[in-house]
């Protein structure tokens, strides 16, 4: 089951993005639901807020008072937090209870609605997260409409994560400052272009399919999304050491479009047995791959690495997995660092590429294959290579 966390600043849209992905298919679990039940009437939920706050945050019919409720914590953090510390454990017990539901059912994208999943940090948890933004005071304008004042909107936007953090945290953006049909045919394209065909290589076991060996000019989205991967990988791993490695992990060198990771575990059972945890987070094995493209080195032992790639059809990535201290390993994190730190060097491998690119346009073993001499001479001569 693909799982995508859905999130957004307050009064970006993000219910209507919900709306329109159920309407394609997608079943939602809806974080604010839920955490309204969990503190209806007669629940311990409401029973431990009273006790917390007092008998001023209910209404007179016995139900919460979120906007005084609201207006209390976003204004105190220590009494946010407070309140987080009775909510956030039971939503997050029943949300766990629907997903394993929907799995269970069959479901084939699942949607977390989820406010503060940026701010709670909970992005490397999904395949994929889609952010939905907007202008400020486009929101405040939406959230005034709604009844809620500007002065509490204001608080509640300040308690969230800024739109630099989101950005960080986003496999997927979403512009909600157009109209309804802009907002319908970016969810329909993210929809038929991304999520389809990455639950269905997820449940076919396979890569996103990957075109001809070209390269691009530097991305300045490569070092953020190698930080997003990194962390995905080690809540796959349970935390094994993970570095984002290869040519887009160095500034201003033309590269593939593809971001490569390293996982370094302690041995070749510990390589052998993340597969399924890699498998079934969107990183399925290439299975002829056993070792490095490299016929210079006399011990082939030396570098062994498993290889899986990415089945999101919107972020092409390479995970080698191997043994922490190898040679593969060490060489991986040498050769970018000496890449980083000698133009020289990097004028080099950067002609080579090209080279190889043009040589090799349909053939990336070949390409690869091609900068192993290179790969070795750098390494060697790199400090501890």
């Amino acid at each position: 089951m693909l799982s995508v966390g859905l999130t957004g600043g307050i009064g970006s849209g993000k219910s209507a993005v919900s709306a329109l992905l159920t309407a394609r298919g997608a079943a939602v679990v809806d974080a604010d639901v839920i955490a309204r039940e969990v503190v209806a009437p007669g629940t311990p939920g409401l029973a431990r807020i009273v006790a917390e706050f007092g008998d001023e945050v209910l209404a007179p019919d016995g139900t919460l008072d979120r906007p005084a409720l609201g207006a209390r914590v976003f204004a105190d953090e220590a009494a946010r937090l407070r309140l987080n510390a009775i909510v956030h454990p039971l939503v997050g017990e029943q949300t766990l209870a629907r997903m394993a539901q929907a799995e269970r059912d069959g479901v084939r994208v699942l949607v977390h609605d989820v406010p503060l999943l940026v701010e709670s940090g909970l992005g490397a948890g999904y395949h994929l997260v889609v952010v939905v933004d907007a202008p400020v005071d486009l929101r405040l304008a939406r959230l005034e409409e709604r009844g809620l004042p500007r002065e509490q909107a204001t608080s509640r936007m300040a308690a969230q994560a800024g739109d630099a953090q989101r950005q960080a945290a986003a496999d997927a953006w979403i512009d909600n400052a157009g109209s309804r049909g802009d907002l319908d045919r970016q969810v329909r394209a993210l929809w038929d272009e991304r999520l389809v065909p990455f639950s269905d290589n997820l449940s076919e076991g396979r890569p996103a399919p990957r075109g001809p060996v070209h390269l691009v000019e530097p991305q300045e989205r490569w070092a953020a999304d190698g930080v997003r991967l990194v962390a995905r990988l080690r809540h796959l791993t349970g935390g094994a050491e993970v570095e984002h490695v290869g040519s887009t992990a160095v500034p201003g060198l033309r590269a593939r479009d593809v971001v490569d990771l390293q996982v370094t575990v302690a041995d070749r059972a510990a390589v052998q047995a993340l597969e399924p945890a890699l498998s079934a987070g969107g990183f399925p094995r290439r299975r002829d791959v056993t070792g490095d493209h490299v016929r210079a080195h006399p011990d082939p032992v030396a570098w062994r690495r498993h290889v899986h790639l990415s089945a999101d059809p919107g972020r092409a990535a390479d995970v080698h997995v191997r043994v922490a201290g190898s040679t593969s390993a060490r060489a991986s994190l040498a050769l970018r660092d000496r890449l980083r730190a000698d133009a020289r060097a990097r004028e080099e491998y950067a002609a080579l590429k090209t080279q190889l690119a043009e040589r090799h346009a349909d053939d990336v073993d070949a390409y690869a294959e091609g900068k192993s001499e290179l790969v070795v001479r750098l390494t060697a001569q790199a400090p501890g290579g």
